[in-house]
């Protein structure tokens, strides 16, 4: 791994690439120290090559995927609680349904965004007009190409980004002109997916399959650019509230991007050599927290992390994972999004998934384990007690690469487009019960006992659930959830729900009041079942810990307006599906309006 520091004058484009650029770990060795001119930078394939690796920048680091888009900006759902307590002017604003146009976590990001675009937009307007893109040797015209397609996509994902969470946003697709003033109009949402679908149409045929790529990296192949073109047109499709009404609206010609998705991931099916399943869940995650390859290749497009800095590494593991109390040996982490507790129950009990995507234990300073009450579960598809090697301390910054899509994802929304334009065929239960059944370790009769897939209607309501099972912690939930028109629906059901767990009626009659565990070579060993009622008195042995019980009236309570629970201060049909567009750039950009609701 190498971090190199780059500093590059673009002329009209220094704006967005005066920057210090940090070099994606594993992605590219690129040494120089130097300023450049356009014409010097986008004379050589090197030159254009160090372009590309800004562009690449700001996918990393505090403000992007190291921590606010993913870990701040997903929550609060029927998933996971992040940041629990109060709305306030940071994190738990965005978690609580309470942002601030003035909020710095709304700000910082969509800034890094659109950094994000410019310096993509300078390597798209640049890289097609270089002579050695037209008449080079064929090494470096098919560098060149491949160049051009990344940053294609890279843009792509930026602007899909923006508008998943600010819905019409400015959608530049040309570099700035540094003697204009950056007044952009917001953009049709639905305009500008058209043309980044289109866009990614073309960069899938100038980027290599990953085994024509050469060495592995966490460059951007044929396979991802696929899939994100798939999600794009699922988001296309979809609904997403009215940036001027609030109303949740799905546009009349959906269907045609469920086309696309469902030929895009048709494909990629065909191509299981590039891409497919692995066969262990839990190897797919062990293999980010030990930082190495895994064995599928089912991750196909990765944020690169590194260095340990705010701009270049991620929070992932010490943010979320299970709580880590100044362990000698592991360290200290601050396990800050919990699990909703009906969400623990969403999984089966022979459901392997459910002990890899959530944590129910602490680590202290003895390094041994200790077991939570119900309320206290935290994510674990990232923890810092997984870290190969181990890092002891209180730094913030493991080195974990962020996962944006998995073939999992692929078959998910094979699946969901397929349903949609002809019902639960057996292409569609096939690639729904392929991802079920790994998660039930191999066990295909399990993986498909009391499912209902006889009609389009229960056939979606189980994928729905199979996308929570699968996809837990890793930044998806919300977004499907709004892209279904479902947020304020599936919050207010899992309110009602967690209502009826703190009152021991059905279906959590059976979900006991207390736990019991053991501590064996430092790890907990829960002594009673998960579904089972407590005991009459603790077992020999054990420790005792609320489960249930915790899930309190005060517990109920926080999840109303004004309180620190799941969701406290969202109201539907208000706009708050939308984060608030910074305030800085209405005041700056008058052609920019705000969001509904704010």
């Amino acid at each position: 791994m190498k971090i190199t520091k780059l500093r590059l004058t673009l002329g009209a484009a220094s704006l967005a690439l005066l920057a210090g650029l940090s070099a994606c770990k594993d992605y590219l060795d690129v040494t120089p120290d130097a300023f450049y001119t356009t014409e010097q930078l986008f004379g050589t394939v090197s030159g254009a090559t160090t372009a590309v690796v800004g562009a690449y920048d700001l996918l990393s680091g505090d403000r992007t995927y190291g921590t606010r888009l993913n870990l701040y900006y997903p929550y609060d759902t029927d998933e996971l609680i992040g940041a629990p307590g109060a709305a306030n002017s940071g994190n738990r604003g965005l978690s609580r349904y309470k942002a601030l146009p003035t909020n710095a976590e709304v700000i910082n990001p969509w800034n890094d965004l659109y950094v994000g675009v410019e310096r993509a937009n300078i390597c798209i307007k640049n890289i097609p007009q270089m002579a050695l893109y037209r008449n080079g040797t064929s090494a470096d015209t098919a560098t060149l190409h491949r160049l051009h397609g990344e940053v294609l996509t890279l843009r792509a994902q930026y602007l899909y980004e923006l508008i998943r969470n600010w819905g019409d946003v400015p959608a530049p697709l040309t570099p700035t002109d540094a003697s204009a003033s950056f007044q952009l109009p917001s953009a049709d949402r639905n305009v500008t997916l058209d043309t980044l679908i289109a866009n990614l149409g073309r960069a899938s045929k100038l980027v290599p399959w990953r085994t024509n790529a050469g060495a592995p990296t966490e460059r951007i192949t044929k396979g991802a650019v696929k899939a994100l073109r798939a999600r794009l047109a699922l988001q296309r499709g979809g609904y997403s509230a009215n940036a001027r009404t609030g109303a949740i609206e799905r546009p009349a010609d959906y269907l045609t991007y469920y086309r696309i998705a469902q030929q895009e991931c048709a494909d990629l099916m065909r191509n299981r050599n590039q891409h497919t399943l692995n066969s262990s869940f839990y190897d797919l995650f062990k293999s980010i927290n030990e930082q190495r390859r895994e064995s599928a290749n089912e991750i196909m497009f990765e944020v690169a992390m590194g260095g340990s800095s705010a701009v270049s590494d991620s929070k992932h593991g010490y943010y979320d994972g299970p709580r880590l109390n100044a362990s000698p040996i592991f360290g200290s982490s601050q396990g800050s999004i919990v699990a909703v507790p009906t969400y623990f129950y969403a999984f089966d009990s022979t459901d392997v998934r459910r002990d890899i995507t959530l944590t129910p234990y602490t680590i202290g300073n003895t390094n041994n384990q200790a077991g939570t009450s119900l309320t206290a579960v935290t994510t674990g598809k990232f923890r810092r007690d997984w870290r190969v090697p181990t890092l002891p301390g209180t730094g913030n910054y493991l080195g974990y690469n962020w996962v944006l899509i998995r073939f999992a994802d692929v078959l998910l929304m094979f699946a969901e487009a397929e349903n949609e334009l002809n019902g639960p065929t057996t292409a569609a239960k096939s690639a729904l019960l392929e991802v079920r059944t790994r998660g039930f370790g191999g066990n295909a009769t399990r993986a498909a006992a009391n499912l209902d897939l006889t009609s389009k209607t229960s056939f979606f309501t189980t994928l729905q659930k199979e996308r929570l099972l699968e996809f837990g912690g890793e930044g998806i939930r919300k977004y499907d959830l709004l892209r279904w028109g479902m947020l304020a629906t599936k919050l207010a059901e899992t309110k009602a729900e967690l209502a009826k767990m703190q009152a021991g009626q059905a279906p959590y009659n059976t979900v006991p009041q207390y736990q019991y565990y053991r501590v064996v070579n430092g790890l907990v060993q829960w002594a009673r079942s998960f579904y089972r009622p407590s005991p009459a008195a603790t077992p020999t042995g054990t420790t005792r810990v609320n489960w249930r019980l915790a899930v309190d009236a005060a517990y109920i309570t926080n999840t109303r307006p004004g309180g620190t629970g799941l969701a406290a201060d969202f109201v539907p049909n208000v706009g708050k599906e939308l984060l608030p567009i910074p305030q800085s750039t209405i005041d700056t950009d008058p052609n920019v309006k705000q969001n509904f609701g704010y």
